[in-house]
């Protein structure tokens, strides 16, 4: 029989996806809610351009360094060592992973703060004067902040193959609140330039508060750290062999982010920011069903021992179990973004210097991210899974076609197009993420029909997709008809008005179709009401 040892039980894997979720929902909600914070203060300003984009450098570096890259490669080679028992190797290889992650992280760090002219010059050339120099100030005072934030990657991976999932995602929540709390205290005394200086000195604090609420459980779970260069031992071997292509693999998604950027910095003003408030809100379902479903079985997956056919049939299982998981919750995402999109970017953005005009912008480009949506949270578990399998080196070539596809299809898209087509050109951000997310089910595609040769065949069936798909547009004409008849409430009521009917007839319909997922949340929800109120008696 095949077997994954030792491991937690289906339902304990289901608890540890949701307390990931659960974290990653916490962070993001207190991201949305510094990103309301700065669109008060910054709307769709040069400054809000400068500031988005400057973000994205020193992010480049925590990307490739970061959670992406150490889940794939750190993560299937320590949680083994912990599955086999083997507790002062897995030690070791903490405490030399750190210490090369730390030594390569800071003179990376160091080159980019010397650097950053000729980086804006390559990520943003549309930038020139005030706007161009705001840029370069911002970018070098967050690229040390980004190195800590590498750090808190580390003490991610640590914290997950020890099962303590819930810390290592909320964590960023303080980051968010050091920026809020720099907003919050400056904002009404500063100008939108050296505002925009201040909020980033309050990102580097967060960085460290990051590290520094997370790293005392992980070197107490390691009995301390032992800190080393050595990177001969077969274990660290293993990770950096895994390392250099994953490391490609998120460098190359990384360009593809950039170019995005790059077009973005010749549309009109306010196009970089309105493709970054897009992007956060359609990274939301990412996070937190992709990534959450992906960093619950990453190292489930890891942990199966067995022969070839019995590792496969393990493999299968959960991965089937997490892409219906997925899909259940993507794809109502899909379609709120889409049919109701404009109530949700005018919850969150709609304040101060963001505008009706601004919500209607930014919805036009969510509702083209839409495109790839699903492709995209069911590709991170087919990634995952070939992670699993220490194969770093198939998902990195299917990056880099979906990148190249992008790069073209985003150009063409973004710039010529709006023009042949006679509309506005800041029309271009929509096309780039129309584009991108074509691109993503090309890689998606290649990775399913690639894995399904090794392990035998995977993916939601038909009938599934349309059931969910079925519930979720009923949901979503609800959804419409109620905004439709009470537009003249103020954002925030309005997508509590709106959305809550749609959530509930989207449950309500799947759970009328018996689906297992529909069946499994309710009893989860039940059963933690349940725990609650025991509690509360006590």
């Amino acid at each position: 029989m095949p077997k994954a040892a030792p491991s937690p039980s289906g339902a304990r894997s289901g608890r540890f996806a949701f307390l990931v979720a659960a974290g990653i929902f916490l962070s993001r909600v207190s991201g949305l809610i510094r990103d309301r914070v700065f669109a008060h203060y910054f709307g769709l300003s040069e400054a809000a351009d400068a500031f988005k984009a400057a973000l994205r450098i020193p992010n480049f570096l925590q990307n490739l360094f970061g959670e992406g890259v150490l889940s794939a490669s750190f993560i299937p080679v320590y949680a083994n060592l912990l599955a086999r028992e083997d507790e002062e190797e897995a030690r070791r290889t903490a405490g030399a992973v750190a210490a090369l992650l730390a030594l390569s992280t800071s003179i990376l760090v160091l080159i980019g703060v010397v650097a950053t002219p000729y980086f804006i010059d390559a990520i943003a050339p549309g930038f020139h004067g005030e706007k161009r120099e705001l840029t370069i100030h911002i970018v070098r005072i967050l690229f040390p902040g980004a190195g800590l934030l590498v750090i808190s990657a580390w003490c991610l991976g640590v914290l997950n193959s020890h099962r303590r999932v819930f810390l290592s995602y909320t964590a960023p929540v303080i980051w968010n609140v050091a920026m809020i709390g720099a907003m919050w205290r400056f904002g009404g005394r500063y100008a939108q330039y050296p505002l925009a200086l201040i909020v980033a000195w309050g990102s580097v604090v967060g960085s460290a508060l990051q590290v520094g609420v997370q790293l005392p459980i992980v070197l107490r779970l390691l009995h301390g750290l032992r800190l080393s260069l050595n990177h001969q031992t077969e274990n660290v071997r293993t990770i950096l062999r895994n390392f250099g292509p994953v490391f490609v693999s998120r460098g190359v998604v990384q360009i593809s982010a950039y170019v995005d950027g790059f077009l973005a910095s010749y549309l009109p003003t306010g196009a970089v920011a309105a493709l970054a408030n897009a992007q956060t809100l359609y990274l939301l379902p990412v996070s937190l069903f992709g990534m959450s479903v992906s960093a619950a079985e990453l190292p489930q997956m890891s942990g199966a021992i067995g022969d070839e056919s019995e590792v496969a049939a393990v493999l299968r299982e959960r991965l089937n179990a997490g892409l219906r998981q997925i899909a259940f919750f993507v794809v109502p995402s899909v379609a709120a973004f889409l049919v109701l999109g404009d109530v949700i970017v005018g919850a969150i953005y709609q304040t101060g210097q963001f505008h009706h005009a601004d919500v209607l912008y930014v919805w036009g480009i969510l509702a083209g991210s839409t495109v790839g949506l699903l492709a995209s949270t069911l590709g991170r578990l087919y990634s995952s899974t070939y992670y699993a399998l220490r194969d770093t080196r198939t998902p990195l070539r299917f990056a880099i076609i979906r990148v190249a596809l992008t790069t073209v299809l985003g150009y063409l898209c973004a710039l010529p197009l709006p023009r042949l087509l006679g509309i506005d050109p800041r029309w271009g951000v929509a096309g780039l993420t129309i584009s991108a997310g074509a691109a993503s089910w090309i890689e998606f595609t290649l990775l399913r029909l690639t894995l399904n040769r090794r392990i035998g065949l995977t993916g939601v069936a038909k009938s599934y997709l349309a059931k969910v798909w079925g519930a979720a547009l009923a949901a979503a004409a609800v959804g419409w008809l109620i905004h439709h008849f009470y537009q003249h409430h103020s954002p925030i009521l309005a997508a509590v008005l709106v959305l809550t009917p749609y959530g509930l007839v989207y449950f309500a319909a799947t759970l009328a179709m018996r689906l297992g997922e529909a069946q499994a949340f309710l009893g989860f929800a039940v059963r933690r009401m349940a725990a609650s109120k025991g509690t509360s008696k006590d």
